[in-house]
């Protein structure tokens, strides 16, 4: 079990690696000068030579990678001498402990810095900080929504296959899979917030802090997160639904519900109380995946309905040019992906030993 364990973290560790380099050379090569972009294009050889500097930009694109691999780590390599290259800059790292010290060479643990932001000045880990909760947040409503609705939906299907009921389910879900997210999200925003909105009295636009009438303070705003979870738990219930119809049709024709069956239980009775918690691995092993799909998955409706989280921080950012931003979004939504499927792997490898043995 400890090397099935050991092996899927470094899997995990080897996609990480492979997910940096990709993302620092891809907004590498892209054109646009970030020292231009917070000068302007007016600005003077001389500050643009010092922000060069400043940022690192002036060093080769190999020694560049070697500094941001050696920020993103938790445990970096430094120099002790200025005029080196890889001299600890202790302006950047605010918090950190030093492991081995020499005369030339210092090893310390720190937390992972990604940088700042080209824009606002401000370290990219305080900005997705103040985003990430609210995608979180959004995320979990969406799941919910769709585990709970898609159990009941799904129960009724495999209760009513081969009726109209059934069928009508089954194109509902049908759609629901085809529907990009972007459109679900236009079109449930005018029907809800639009036409209907004497009726719902629902915003198209709102975030889960929203700020007084008197502009004094901010105040939780559940209404505001309705739309944008019904919006993100539409393709993960059209999958809740069909996968737990598919599950339950399976579990009834096991000897235990014929037994059941036998004793004069009628159908609500067999699926509430033995053949629903039999077909429910498949459903929590679709939710574990479709959880982390959804943190990645929220940056069109998160923007749509103006929703303050890593969505709207990636669109700003990539709009204003700030590269930094991105590159961080980007790669702690991969890293978070990552982590919960190592998790999800393990946990089947103590549940099922079949899987370490496969």
């Amino acid at each position: 079990m400890l090397n099935y364990i050991l092996k899927k973290i470094g899997y995990g560790i080897l996609v990480i690696f492979g997910v940096v380099t990709l993302v620092f050379f891809l907004f590498n090569i892209l054109p646009g000068d970030p020292a231009r972009m917070m000068l302007g294009q007016r600005a003077d050889e001389k500050s643009v030579e010092m922000i060069h500097k400043d940022l690192g930009l002036d060093k080769p694109l190999w020694q560049q990678y070697l500094n941001y691999l050696n920020d993103l780590s938790p445990i970096s390599f430094h120099s002790t001498l200025s005029s080196d290259n890889f001299y600890l800059d202790t302006t950047k790292y605010t918090s950190f402990s030093t492991l081995i010290k020499t005369k030339t060479k210092i090893i310390v643990l720190k937390k992972p810095y990604l940088r700042r932001s080209y824009q606002s000045k401000r370290n990219v880990s305080q900005i997705l900080a103040e985003a990430f909760p609210n995608t979180i947040v959004l995320a979990l409503a969406a799941i919910t929504f769709a585990f709970i609705i898609g159990i009941i939906l799904g129960s009724i299907s495999s209760m009513y296959a081969n009726t109209w009921v059934g069928r009508l389910i089954q194109f509902l879900t049908s759609i629901g899979m085809s529907l990009p997210s972007f459109f679900a999200a236009i079109i449930i925003a005018w029907l809800f917030a639009f036409v209907l909105s004497k009726y719902t009295g629902l915003s198209m636009f709102g975030s889960l802090y929203v700020v007084d009438e008197l502009g004094q303070g901010e105040h939780l705003c559940l209404k505001n997160l309705i739309l944008p979870a019904l919006t993100l738990g539409i393709r993960p219930l059209a999958v809740i639904t069909e996968l737990t119809k598919a599950t339950l049709l399976d579990v009834y024709s096991q000897d235990f519900i014929r037994t059941a069956r036998a004793k004069g239980l009628n159908n609500r009775q067999i699926i509430w109380r033995h053949a629903l918690k039999n077909a429910l691995n498949p459903v929590i092993t679709a939710v574990s995946g479709w959880f982390a799909s959804l943190i990645a998955g929220a940056v069109f409706v998160e923007y749509i309905f103006d929703w303050k989280g890593v969505g709207v921080v990636i669109v700003d950012s990539l709009e204003k040019y700030d590269f930094p931003v991105v590159m961080g979004a980007l790669l702690v939504v991969c890293i978070l992906l990552i982590v919960i499927n190592i998790v999800t792997d393990i946990l089947y490898g103590i549940l099922d030993p079949r899987v370490r043995i496969n």
